[in-house]
């Protein structure tokens, strides 16, 4: 059976190395196998193959029956992932911890953010990372604007607001659209919500210092992050004007 590169290409990004990759998928195909026929039929070094072996066992892929000679075996690769999620949570637990701890009070000690920004925030990827940063530093309000295009991040504003609400922070989620389009089940028990006809854009803006910007009508078309002071004051006069013009829905 022939393996994809694609395959290949998830255990690499799975953090295994090409050799370790090979020898994996060598076992995947043949069981049982000693460290001289996984040589041979993963086209790994001899020299390396016993190093590439116990990596993988340390990692969680293969596991080894001790004998003369030993013999090695694959696990399953819905375990070898679950064992991979394991290290991996682990990982960025302990990264977290030390950019919060060390990096993090570095940056803000050197004032780096003395100086107002503007940035153009490319990628959902960067916009949700952001987002998240906001309402993780968030101490007394934040105001959300949200046109019917931001119905797919709901569940994660849901999510995210309910950790805001454990610090008693004052939550105004505003949305466009009609209480068919929306779930605010779960918004309502953290938020004080509105609902609007429309509305250009939309936004986040925490504790009126910063403000994430998403301009647009039918999707985003510009998502700006700043912490500019007048135009943060320009955008929560601004969502406040709208506010009180939107009909309450508890």
């Amino acid at each position: 059976m022939v393996t994809s590169d694609a395959a290949r290409r998830v255990l690499r990004e799975l953090a295994l190395t090409e050799y370790e990759t090979e020898t994996y998928l060598a076992l995947l195909r043949s069981g049982v196998l000693t460290a001289s026929e996984v040589s041979e039929q993963s086209n790994v070094p001899y020299s390396k193959i016993y190093e590439t072996l116990n990596a993988l066992e340390r990692k969680g892929w293969i596991e080894v029956e001790h004998g003369r000679p030993s013999k090695y075996f694959p696990k399953s690769p819905i375990e070898a992932l679950a064992i991979t999620k394991i290290q991996f949570e682990e990982k960025l637990h302990n990264w977290e911890k030390t950019i919060t701890t060390e990096l993090q009070p570095l940056f803000e000690q050197r004032e780096i953010r003395e100086k107002p920004d503007i940035w153009i925030l490319r990628g959902e990827l960067n916009v949700i990372a952001k987002l998240q940063e906001m309402l993780g530093n968030v101490r007394n309000e934040v105001m959300i604007a949200a046109p019917v295009f931001a119905k797919p991040f709901a569940s994660l504003f849901a999510s995210l607001l309910k950790e805001v609400h454990k610090r008693n922070v004052k939550v105004l989620f505003m949305a466009t659209g009609n209480l068919k389009e929306w779930d605010f089940g779960n918004l309502t028990s953290t938020a004080d919500v509105r609902l609007r006809d429309n509305m250009f854009g939309g936004g986040v803006i925490c504790d009126g210092k910063e403000a994430l910007l998403i301009l647009g009508e039918d999707k985003p078309s510009l998502v700006i992050w700043s912490n500019h002071v007048g135009l943060v004051k320009f955008a929560r006069d601004y969502f406040q004007y709208l506010w009180e013009s939107s009909e309450n829905i508890r």
